[in-house]
């Protein structure tokens, strides 16, 4: 008699990045809401499987959490592991540079804190027929969001191949990206690229075999440019992490992982300009509207120990930086 191995709960299909750091982090914006004797109200912006937002209402039994993502398996997912909280969870389908309608449609005027967990998901990456990985074949389509958008394979067909070699260099920061291109072009020439097995056998004839040694998987950083292209990954965070900001009540808290360096540059811009003074260089005075906003929480950026690592393999490009809201700016 044979037996399927049935699919296996969400919570041993997914380890928190950083999880225990994220929450301590947090954890004194929603002291000082319960203090004041409000409900102190998160939003997980990047809402994935559930991990960190379990996590959160198990050690604040007066926490409410609105959970967004754009990725409806996500979603039902997470719902399913966080349905014991159900009373205290709203989730959302929705971009998370969409905060700012989210908590209208709420009807809620301030968050205490926010966690923001960048990148691609443990739930995208495992399943195969999303076309995120390049270590097994797939359809090209690398949607977060499958409802809606122009897929990788629209990408790989469709763009010029000078619009191929800016994505390519530029999102994925690959120094071939003009050989790589090049093949693209050459090989929809003969038929539509449709697998991501086809688009890793040109990256593997196109790259150098020495650049694996330093660089990993040759189609690493191509596979990360067509995903930043797919899901405006960039253009998304530029948005959502002012808004993030601009959500939250004084000493609220805002708590961003990123895993790659223009992830990192936008968060570290955003949070470095909030926690400096923007008065005039050379101004006798700092007035009250020039000071600081912000108030950083982490030195630079904060990795994941080596045990964790060792647990998780794909926290190892995790970095995390946080920031405390110390001022409402008044408006102009």
């Amino acid at each position: 008699m044979t037996s399927e191995n049935p699919t296996p709960p969400t919570s041993e299909r997914h380890t928190p990045v950083l999880k225990d750091r994220c929450i301590n982090l947090l954890a004194p914006a929603f002291e000082l809401a319960r203090a004041a004797g409000r409900t102190p109200i998160v939003i997980d912006a990047t809402l994935g499987m559930g991990g960190h937002s379990e996590a959160m209402l198990q050690r604040f039994p007066e926490l409410h959490l609105i959970g967004i993502d754009r990725d409806t398996e996500a979603l039902g997912l997470a719902g399913e592991r966080l349905a014991p909280f159900k009373d205290r969870t709203d989730l959302v389908h929705a971009v998370y540079d969409e905060i700012t309608d989210v908590l209208a449609d709420l009807g809620v005027p301030g968050i205490d804190g926010i966690l923001m967990d960048l990148g691609v998901s443990s739930l995208q990456l495992d399943e195969r027929d999303r076309g995120f990985a390049y270590s097994f074949d797939a359809p090209l389509d690398m949607r977060m969001d499958t409802s809606r958008g122009q897929t990788a394979a629209d990408v790989l067909n469709t763009y010029t191949e000078e619009d191929l070699v800016r994505i390519i260099r530029k999102w994925g920061e690959e120094k071939f990206a003009g050989r790589i291109a090049n093949h693209i072009v050459a090989a929809r020439d003969t038929a539509p690229l449709t697998r991501t097995g086809e688009l890793v056998d040109i990256i593997r004839n196109v790259v150098p075999s020495g650049a694996s040694k330093t660089g990993g998987h040759p189609a690493k950083r191509t596979f990360q440019a067509l995903r930043i292209e797919v899901n405006e990954e960039l253009s998304v965070l530029e948005k959502a992490v002012p808004a993030a900001v601009d959500a939250l009540v004084l000493h609220g808290r805002a708590v961003v992982m990123s895993y790659h360096s223009l992830e990192d540059k936008i968060v570290k811009a955003v949070f470095a300009a909030g926690s400096s003074s923007s008065a005039p260089a050379g101004f006798p005075v700092e007035l009250e509207e020039h000071k600081a906003t912000l108030k950083r929480l982490t030195k630079g950026t904060e990795i994941p120990t080596d045990e964790e690592i060792a647990e998780n393999p794909r926290a190892a490009s995790a970095r995390l930086r946080a920031v405390e809201k110390i001022r409402i700016r008044s408006a102009a």
